[in-house]
């Protein structure tokens, strides 16, 4: 095959991929307003309002493995097709939860939902890493990272307008409402979603179509290019690998701040004194720092700096935005809570080449260790939640501190765990 030809291939499977991106983007970021309207829709605290954030990523940790073998029955595109189609039955069960107001409905929508998410992105991630060399990988997961976060920008103004509209003057007048009147406004409240996710059922259908007929080679057939590249190994088990299991730690915290920064600014702000009118649009600033961060990873990865610089850099600022936030009221501190947008933007796209360097045969099973990481955003938002309930909001983002610092730690030695320079190319292979 020509270079053409294969640079034409490749370039393809990008747009497919970042079309997928922002299908995660989409759905993932509508938790931000869905968190907050459910606390008013089914009248939740803070504890019970992030089981929303639980019942979406603990998904990740129970179908990670299982959608590995998903993907070795069905291929890598066929794979994603029944992930879209997961997706959509999920978003279907959104009609009842709505029309019946049964929070335990809306969870195992948002389950369903994270399990087919589970299947698309256990393809999609080391699929784009091994597209092309390695020491770039940042810079092509920059590109899916903009996908996303473009999307998931527009998905809390989109919802939040419908979901949200009107909500402080509803929260105000729920206070004195006669009960019966509070059930029929309620009522009229968790309606508000049906029509949106009728519309995502469509829209995820339709995508389940088009990627079923599409021309995405099969991962497998990526599969021994990745053994070749990253050399051979005499290792019998992931678990042989430090650095992968320390990645996908490092991994977990981070989708653990990255959601508490884009998903409980909403209600943070809220506890700020300031309107929900204004407040819903807050996840939508971090996703747009998220995106500014990634802009900047195309640019200057690896061309300026390395992305094990770029990881250090980032995780030593999400610490310093941190106690900014906590030292500091009002809208300064949600603008350095939104700040952790910029500030978490390059993580992702550096601890995922990081954590699978050398991997070998071992590559497609250290990817499902790594999407069962993206469960660290089930368990830190509700971990916060539940700080938030015994002290403030405000001070319950002392939790991401010692999230950073280890992710920090990762960028500086813990990546190189059990890893070995070679002379050709100076890259790392695995110590035998």
């Amino acid at each position: 095959m020509t270079d053409t030809a294969t640079t034409s291939k490749s370039n393809k499977a990008i747009f497919i991929i970042g079309i997928l991106f922002f299908i995660f983007g989409f759905v993932t970021w509508m938790n931000s307003v869905l968190i907050p309207y459910l606390k008013l829709a089914c009248e939740l605290n803070n504890f019970e309002a992030y089981l929303v954030t639980t019942a979406f990523y603990l998904s990740y940790l129970v179908m990670a493995i299982p959608s590995a073998w998903v993907l070795k029955v069905t291929g890598f595109k066929n794979g994603m097709a029944i992930g879209l189609a997961i997706m959509a039955l999920g978003a279907l069960i959104f009609i009842p939860a709505a029309m019946t107001r049964t929070y335990a409905l809306f969870l195992l929508g948002l389950f369903i939902q994270g399990t087919g998410l589970s299947v698309l992105q256990t393809a999609s991630n080391p699929y784009i890493v091994i597209l092309g060399p390695v020491e770039s990988a940042a810079r092509r997961i920059s590109i899916m990272g903009i996908c996303n976060k473009v999307a998931g920008a527009i998905a809390p103004i989109v919802l939040g307008a419908i979901a949200l509209k009107d909500a402080d003057g509803l929260k105000v007048r729920l206070l004195t409402m006669a009960p019966a009147q509070k059930i029929i406004e309620l009522n009229e409240l968790a309606s508000r979603v049906i029509w949106p996710y009728i519309i995502i059922i469509v829209v995820l259908l339709a995508l389940t179509v088009f990627i079923y007929f599409s021309g995405l080679p099969e991962i497998d057939k990526t599969e021994d290019d990745i053994a070749t590249n990253t050399g051979s190994t005499a290792k019998t088990s992931v678990f042989q690998f430090p650095h992968l299991l320390l990645g996908v730690l490092a991994l977990f915290l981070y989708v653990g701040v990255e959601v508490m920064a884009g998903d409980t600014i909403i209600s943070y702000g809220s506890s700020q004194g300031i309107p929900l009118s204004t407040a819903k649009f807050f996840t939508t600033f971090t996703l747009i720092g998220m995106t500014i961060g990634y802009v900047l990873g195309i640019i200057c990865i690896p061309k300026y700096f390395k992305q094990e610089a770029a990881l250090k850099v980032s995780a030593f600022f999400g610490a310093i935005f941190t106690v900014v936030a906590v030292f500091t009221t009002g809208y300064t501190s949600v603008f350095f809570i939104a700040m952790l947008g910029l500030a978490n933007s390059l993580m992702w796209p550096a601890i995922w080449p990081m954590a699978i360097t050398g991997l070998g045969k071992f590559t497609k099973i250290g990817a499902s260790f790594m999407i069962m990481a993206i469960s660290g955003g089930a368990i830190l938002p509700l971990i916060y939640g539940r700080l938030a309930d015994a002290m403030s909001p405000r001070l319950a983002y002392w939790l991401l501190v010692p999230c950073y610092l280890f992710i920090l730690y990762y960028a500086i030695s813990g990546h190189k765990a059990g890893l070995k320079k070679t002379k050709i190319n100076e890259v790392l292979v695995p110590v035998e």
